[in-house]
């Protein structure tokens, strides 16, 4: 495919056993088909990664792959997706991240960037327009991230960076990719670099992508800038970063989870924090933010920046500064630990971003240790000396550096996240051991919130919020085009969640920033994709799009082995309701999870056991896909 509208029609192939490093056409029908980011990544994925392979095999590869968008000047356009066969789920991995990275990839010339085989030594990729290289990396192996980044920045100024810390040198299930302190996390991304011995990827792009129409998405710009920046969303996410809403959910919801989900609010917080005549809890932005920011750290061309930078200086931790902590960080480092000490939970943001390791993965990993340890199923001396209670900022601290190490017991035990180490353990701690096919859950009590409760069990990569990003739906209970929405009912969530799940994928197949689906919707997408691409793509096309990306990434998971056994929820979610407060009763039992994935799938058009049809993939113009899982009527 020749470079045209929004396309360079190149992919980078990197054989990282041979050596080999080609330019290769990109598909002709891939940018109508696909869009672009996890378009592309994913029918990548499927017809590269054959079933049954190795994850931390060379077999496997990291695909990567920016949005349409990305490097265009188009809003919140920055997400690059990093696709992988996941060593976490052992299904398909994606992480998104508002890579640097992936913008100056663009702009080196490339759409795609495959990396396969795997080194004998330890090597970074080097890009830098159609000059590309593989360099020894011995004096990088064994850095944290802002290590090797530091000592990048300097041998190679100007260049965008990702790196791999400890963790995925170590093979963590849970380890990260750092890029440039924003970080593709879910699914174990950093154990696939570090098991192909691939300490980072730098790139430098000169190039200016391509673009059909110049003035008129120049106008378009213009335009979604000042929708922008007179949304009250915008004003609430610059203010307080993501966790703005923390305390209503814990207030107005009871749908944040809290002491390994034993509770859906953090009660004892909030106990302290009116003892102490305080209005705000440690943890609410709202108390943190206008204390400790000392800037801000966006995304690449991102006009309404969530990002809080923050400098602590602490007696206990010393001085730091770190993005973040974000909602989902405040939970897996604050309530779900039952920490409250902002400092202390900032410090293991910090922490877990220059060891490499995935902060939602690794807190609920710790809150399942501290529960096993509390319960008497989990020793001291198994737990290496440390007296790993709920509230002890001492022992999550040392227990995550053992996990991005394996260090001692307590590190092998936990390296790989909650359910290896549940497994590990066993004494019935699997009982309270919180996943969904293997993916720790992120800050969604959904006990609470049954709509996501469906998108948790029926998620291709476990349990994740922004595959449909229906959270906010479920809890204002009104969004867009739906409205009368009640999360604390089962009933009518399967059209729901795979509507959401397919307008999702747009936004990650253009690389869009999913903070702007309260701008963008689904009808600001066709005159920005015809401006950059000059296809004219309507909105139902767009669904269309979405639709078959989702389709290509559950095939994935069928090929795998995956049926409607796996589309389940942990059992705490099932059997044991919130205690108390404002969702206090509320959980999701068999019957209704069962009733809700019937329903999915009949939305979805797949068969009963959740297998996409042949029918739906051949009207999607998968005949291949079809062939090869396909499910008869």
């Amino acid at each position: 495919m020749e470079a045209k509208g929004g396309y360079w029609g190149k992919i980078l192939r990197v054989n990282l056993t041979t050596g080999e490093i080609k330019v290769e056409p990109l598909p002709e029908e891939f940018p109508r088909k696909y869009l672009g980011g996890v378009g592309f990544g994913t029918r990548l994925l499927y017809d590269e990664v054959p079933a049954k392979v190795d994850p931390l095999g060379p077999e496997n590869k990291m695909i990567i792959t920016p949005g349409l968008f990305v490097a265009t000047g188009i809003g919140t356009g920055s997400k690059t997706a990093f696709n992988f066969k996941s060593p976490l789920t052992g299904g398909y991995g994606r992480a998104m991240a508002g890579a640097k990275m992936g913008e100056e990839l663009k702009k080196a010339g490339y759409d795609v960037l495959i990396i396969e085989g795997k080194s004998e030594e330890p090597v970074l990729l080097v890009i830098e327009d159609d000059d590309v290289k593989l360099v020894p990396a011995k004096e990088y192996w064994g850095l944290t991230t802002g290590e090797a980044r530091k000592k990048a920045k300097e041998e190679y100024p100007g260049f965008a960076t990702a790196f791999i810390g400890p963790a995925g040198e170590n093979l963590s299930l849970i380890s990260i990719i750092d890029t440039d302190e924003r970080q593709a996390a879910r699914g174990g991304p950093g154990a696939v670099l570090g098991s192909k011995k691939l300490k980072g990827i730098l790139v430098k792009g000169t190039k200016k992508v391509p673009i059909a129409e110049p003035e008129k998405l120049r106008e378009l710009i213009k335009k979604w800038a000042l929708v922008f920046k007179d949304h009250p969303a915008t004003k609430a996410d610059m203010e307080y970063g993501s966790g703005e809403f923390l305390d209503w959910m814990n207030r107005e919801r009871g749908t944040f989870p809290t002491r390994n989900w034993q509770m859906g609010f953090f009660k004892k917080a909030y106990e302290k924090a009116k003892e102490e005549g305080r209005e705000h809890i440690g943890l609410d932005p709202y108390f943190w933010a206008p204390k400790y920011r000392a800037g801000r750290r966006p995304c690449p061309l991102c006009n309404k920046p969530c990002s809080q930078y923050v400098k602590v200086e602490s007696e206990k931790w010393g001085t730091f500064m770190v993005d973040g902590p974000e909602y989902e960080t405040l939970y897996s480092f604050g309530g779900v630990l039952e920490l409250d000490d902002f400092e202390t939970v900032a410090y293991l943001n910090y922490l877990a971003d220059e060891l490499g390791l995935d902060t939602i993965s690794a807190g609920v990993t710790i809150a399942w240790a501290m529960e096993a340890y509390e319960r008497g199923l989990l020793t001291k001396e198994e737990a290496d000396g440390l007296e790993l209670t709920f509230g002890n900022g001492e022992a999550a601290v040392e227990a995550l550096k053992k996990m991005a190490y394996r260090e001692g017991n307590l590190g092998k035990l936990l390296a790989d996240g909650v359910k290896r180490a549940s497994e590990r353990l066993g004494r019935g701690s699997e009982k309270f051991a919180l996943h969904v096919k293997g993916m720790e859950p992120p800050a969604y009590d959904v006990r609470g919130i049954k709509g996501m409760a469906l998108a948790f069990a029926a998620n291709v990569r476990g349990a994740d919020h922004l595959t449909s990003g229906a959270y906010g739906t479920e809890l204002v209970g009104k969004w867009w085009k739906f409205e009368g929405v009640d999360r604390t009912k089962g009933e009518n969530k399967g059209f729901e969640i795979a509507f959401h799940e397919n307008l999702m994928a747009i936004y990650d197949a253009t690389g869009t920033c999913k903070f702007s689906r309260h701008m963008y919707f689904l009808e600001g997408f066709p005159d920005l994709v015809e401006a950059v691409t000059g296809m004219n793509i309507g909105e139902a096309e767009l669904m269309v799009i979405g639709e078959r990306i989702m389709n290509i990434a559950r095939a994935f998971n069928v090929r795998e082995g995956f049926t409607r056994k796996d589309d389940t929820l942990p059992y705490r979610i099932m059997w044991e309701p919130i205690p108390e407060g404002p969702s206090k009763g509320l959980h999701v039992p068999p019957w209704e999870l069962d009733r809700m994935l019937d329903e999915y799938y009949q939305a979805r058009g797949w068969s009963r056991d959740g297998i996409p049809t042949k029918a739906k993939l051949m009207a999607l113009d998968l005949p291949d896909i079809a062939d090869d899982i396909g499910a008869g009527i």
